[in-house]
Formats: structure tokens, sequence, C-alpha cells
């Protein structure tokens, strides 16, 4: 049985933006779906909830060098312009009054942002993941929450990945080694205590 301290625990919704959820096409209409349930039964149990984007300023790009493979590339064609709708949060999960968002210039969601201290400073020390995509922002933030003695939940069922054997692979033979893989329902039911 799944159980948690609502007050100690915050849902991470990670990369559900307009240019990610497009790359997923109608998975990722489904993708989103699920995730406005996480959201709900997490503010229902009085859970934090945070946002986490990925985006660059144009001083940004410019200072990448180019052996960053992932994000130099990105940011020579714009698609990481921190301006652009591609960047932005898709708008069934637009961040309510007290949902902090946090912009994150790497693919984790601890490297270039405040949020471990934000965490820390709100007695946090349970994190569940939801993001896209599972090989980029889920993994790393995962390898790095689990480094900082988060303990971190997967929601299986708001990840996804451009290629499903990865997706699969992570949830059932990496991810369990420093975290717990759960499903929505499980969440869902947990949090109505």
């Amino acid at each position: 049985m799944l159980t948690l301290d609502p007050l100690r625990s915050a849902l991470l919704l990670m990369d559900y933006q307009n240019g990610i959820v497009a790359m997923f096409g109608d998975q990722g209409a489904a993708l989103v779906e699920q995730a406005v349930k996480a959201r709900l039964a997490a503010r229902r149990a009085k859970m934090a909830v945070m946002h986490v984007r990925v985006a660059l300023t144009a001083e940004e790009s410019a200072a990448l060098p180019p052996q960053n493979r992932i994000f130099a590339a990105a940011a020579a064609s714009g698609r990481l312009d921190a301006d652009d709708k591609s960047t932005q949060i898709v708008p069934a999960l637009a961040p309510l009054g007290d949902e902090e968002v946090f912009r994150k210039r790497r693919v984790g969601a601890f490297s270039t942002t405040a949020l471990g201290s934000r965490l820390q400073s709100r007695g946090i020390d349970t994190l569940l993941l939801a993001g896209l995509s599972t090989s980029g922002v889920v993994l790393s933030t995962l390898r790095d929450g689990a480094d900082k003695d988060f303990r971190i939940l997967v929601l299986s069922d708001c990840c996804a990945d451009p290629d499903p054997e990865v997706h699969r692979l992570l949830l059932e033979k990496v991810f369990p080694r420093q975290a717990e893989i759960i499903g929505l329902e499980d969440f869902v039911a947990c949090c109505k205590g």
C-alpha cells in the first residue's frame, strides 16, 4: 500500500510544454490528460505541485559550447527560445497561483534551477516525477534527486519517451534501483487517503 505525507511531497510536472508535447502526436494529448489527473489528485491532498520547463534566453543560447550536443543543436534551431510559444507550458497544465515554475537550461530539473533549495526550504523529501521524456528529464532528475537523498516515485503513465523500448527498459530495469514505479491510479487512491 502506497503511503505519502502530502506536506513533505511534491509532484513535479516536467517539460509538459507545447513543443515537446507536440512531438508525441496523439499520445501527447493523452499524456497531458494523465498529468492533469495527477495534478488534481495532488492538489486535493494539499501536496505541492511544481512545474519545470526547458528554455533558453538569447544570451544563454549564445553561450552554449558546441560540444553540448543536445542543447547546442536546439539553440541553433531556435527550438528552445524562452519566449516562444513552443517552450510554454501547455494550457491544460497552466500553473495555478500557488504552483511554482522553474525554468531550466539543461536536461535535469536540478542543475540549473533553484528547485533543490526550494524543496529543502519547504521540508519536502519525496518527489513524484511526471515528465517528457523518460530518457531525458525524468532520468536526469531521478538520478540527481536520488543522489540528493529524496524519496523518488515515478508516475509511469505520466511519462513517455519517443522510443517506447527505451521507456520500458528504464521503467522496468533502471529506475527501480533508485525509485518506486507507480501508476496514476495508485497515486490518486493514495491522495484520497
